[in-house]
Formats: structure tokens, sequence, C-alpha cells
């Protein structure tokens, strides 16, 4: 059975009547649809059935949080004028929810850093490997500072505060990784059977996105999100649509998705902060900076 939400801005199949969302969405004025509603300018497309007994969400599920009425779809100002919308999104988070939002690079799939069951959700809705670490986005760098044990003292090349370098890149389009703290859940940096479970990842990628609807959802939170960035199951690509991610990882267990348009295929810049040196890992929407070492500076130097 397909359902059709119809509010002033959407539009839906022909014939489609009128519902009211079960969670009463209505008393903060949210303009709320299932996945498949898109204004008629862009694209139209066939809705999915709404999934009421996924056995990922069921099963995996943590103990606060129930859903009966699918995928929850949210569509707002990418300049996030109407943040407002996004408080049924942080409640489902609290909850124990698995959902995706955007970031100032691509889409992000992001749970609770405190819900156990929520981070083993995620892991298994887009079934990341055991011997892939989890990221997280925080609020600031007071969070980074609680879940990390902090950026280094110097680079050995004469730039002896690292730290006030980094600040100008933050808020921004990088990923630093740093090693963990005590504080971080040992879900994000240790994970599998018994075999691998004792098996130490104590590093972590932190980042705090550029991006005013990630921002609200954050300021809303009590914590970081874990956060993963969203490709496609069999092509290995990013997925720039949230239509076609409600799509593909709504069957999946997923509870939700956040709409703020269409993203560019441009992940972050990763820059590894725990050897001697930064050393840039990745290069994507963030400019290198001076003080990062990327592996034609190394080849430059007869690779010391």
């Amino acid at each position: 059975m397909l359902l059709e939400g119809r509010t002033q801005g959407h539009w839906g199949v022909a014939g489609a009547v009128p519902f009211t969302f079960r969670r009463s969405l209505c008393s903060v004025h949210t303009r709320v649809s299932f996945h498949g509603a898109a204004p008629p300018q862009t694209r139209r497309f066939q809705p999915l059935a709404v999934v009421k007994r996924s056995p990922k969400r069921l099963k995996y599920s943590a103990p606060r949080f129930t859903k009966e009425d699918g995928l929850l779809y949210v569509q707002v100002d990418p300049l996030g004028s109407d943040s407002w919308k996004l408080d049924p999104v942080v409640e489902l988070l609290k909850g124990g929810a698995v959902g995706v939002i955007p970031t100032d690079t691509l889409y992000a799939m992001v749970c609770d850093l405190s819900s156990h069951s929520a981070i083993e959700r995620l892991r298994r809705i887009k079934e990341i490997e055991p011997s892939k670490p989890l990221s997280i986005i925080c609020r600031s760098l007071r969070d980074i500072d609680t879940y990390t044990t902090g950026f280094p003292s110097g680079n050995g090349r004469g730039l002896t505060d690292i730290f006030r370098a980094v600040k100008h890149c933050l808020p921004g389009p990088y990923t630093f990784i740093l090693t963990a703290s005590k504080q971080l859940p040992k879900q994000c940096t240790r994970y599998g059977t018994a075999a691998s479970r004792y098996i130490s990842r104590k590093n972590v990628g932190v980042r705090i996105p550029d991006d005013p609807v990630c921002q609200a959802i954050l300021e809303k939170m009590d914590g970081p999100l874990i956060s993963t960035s969203v490709k496609s199951p069999e092509e290995n690509e990013w997925i720039l649509d949230p239509v076609i991610i409600a799509d593909v990882y709504g069957p999946e267990g997923l509870d939700f998705v956040v709409d703020a348009g269409l993203r560019v295929a441009d992940p972050s810049t990763v820059v590894d902060m725990t050897a001697s040196s930064p050393r840039l890992i990745r290069q994507g929407k963030g400019p290198k900076q001076p003080w990062m070492i990327a592996e034609d500076d190394d080849s430059a130097r007869g690779g010391d």
C-alpha cells in the first residue's frame, strides 16, 4: 500500500488522499512526507511502499525507539531558515534512530554517538566492514577535546602551534584523524567478532561541517554524531540525491532522510594528525594547507 502526503508545496500520485502522520508532527507545523515526495519542476518518481516491519529495524532498534510509519522524509532549506523542521529528526536520533543528513560535502549516514545499538544498526544497514573505523561529526572544538587526545603541539617544520592553524580550517570540509580518548565508545574504535574484538583501533576521524542544516541538528543534540558518507552498495560511488538514498537504504532499515538538495561529488579532505607531521591522506574539497605534508612532498624531499 502506498502512502503519499499532501501538504502545501508537495505533490504525489494522482488520486492520493491526505493522511495524518501518527507521530503528530503537525504540532510543530513540520512539512513532512514519506520518501517519494519531490517538487514537480525537478523530477517525479515512483514512491516506495511504507516499510512497517523491517527485520533490521526491529531487531537492532534501541529499547526507547519504535517506529511504525516507515521512512521519515523531511525537506528543508539548505540555508537553514526552517531549522524548526528538524525537531522530529533530533527526537528520532536521541531515541536510537539511524538516518541521513547533509554536510558541507556529501550526505552522511548518522546516529547518536551514545547509542550502542544505533551504532550497530548503522554498521549493518550500510554493511560496513568490521575493520573500518567510524568517524564523528562534532558541534565544536570542545567535543574534539572530549573524544580525542587533541591536536599535536608541532609538526617539526617550524610550526609550533598546529591547533591555531587547524582553527582556521574549522568549521570546514576537513576530516582530521586524531587519537581517540577513553570517552569515545569502544564500538567506534574496535568492532567485530570475538577474534577481532581485541584489535584496538585507537584513531578516529573528526569533523565540524560548515553546513547550516548539519550544524542545527548538532546544536539540538547532546553530543556528537557517528558519521559515514553515503555510497551506492553496488557501484561504490557517492549518492548525491537524497531521494535515491531513501530508495536504496529505506528498505534496509534507514529511519529518516533530511533533504537539503543535491550534493556535489566532492568529499572532505582527510589529514592524519597522529604522526610527527600532519599528513594529507586524501585531497578533497578542503584546500591543502602549507603545513600539511602530501606524498609528493615526501618524494620531493627524498622520502624522508
